[in-house]
């Protein structure tokens, strides 16, 4: 490469400059590389599943009747659901006939009318007592439950100790002495008290 002279560039030299150049990406002000138009890559379609829920949702105006989802909503399972399709760990002629209302209790305790301060150690009382007896079938008697719900905001559920008996009698101590627990037979009580089947003592 011949040295540059005070008239700048040989000719050698810009040959060489002009294939450098020719191969560099051009950069505008800022510092980044200019783009042509007709190279920029358009922009994909929005599709469907990366909108926003508001550019998914139909336009409303204020005053215009709202139009409901004929798909019914799902509730969480009644208590008295759960409790007849939960599974049945004693013998199955004789939950058929518990269930009919053609055994009958050995013993029960009437928890109508008691607040849950006082029901649940008598529960527990008596669940324990009818164990060591040795008794297979006590009857729970709890009541439905007054309606008090004043239309407020906030519901008020119905007959909190026919909610509440059943969590007692599943958690420890009384659960280690239970089989089952389900609603009694309308002879017994129906909703308002449970049938409890006791394990045997060993």
């Amino acid at each position: 490469m011949a040295r540059r002279g005070k008239r700048g560039l040989s000719e050698e030299d810009k040959a060489l400059w002009n294939k450098v150049a020719s191969t560099a990406t051009p950069m505008d002000r800022s510092g980044a590389p200019k783009i042509a138009p007709e190279a920029a890559t358009p922009k994909p379609p929005i599709r469907r599943e990366t909108m926003t829920t508001a550019e998914r949702l139909p336009a409303f105006r204020i005053g215009e009747k709202a139009s409901f989802s004929a798909n019914p909503i799902n509730h969480a399972p009644t208590l008295s659901s759960r409790l007849a399709h939960a599974p049945v760990r004693m013998d199955h002629g004789t939950h058929k006939r518990m269930m009919r209302g053609k055994l009958k209790p050995e013993d029960r305790i009437d928890l109508h009318g008691m607040v849950l301060a006082e029901a649940h150690p008598a529960l527990i009382s008596f669940i324990s007592s009818a164990y060591e007896r040795n008794l297979r079938l006590v009857l729970i008697i709890t009541g439905k439950g007054k309606d008090r719900d004043g239309g407020g905001p906030i519901p008020i559920r119905r007959g909190v100790l026919k909610h509440q008996v059943p969590s007692w009698l599943q958690s420890p101590p009384l659960g280690l002495m239970i089989l089952n627990i389900r609603e009694a037979h309308q002879k017994h009580g129906g909703g308002g008290a449970y049938y409890v089947y006791l394990k045997r003592r060993n």
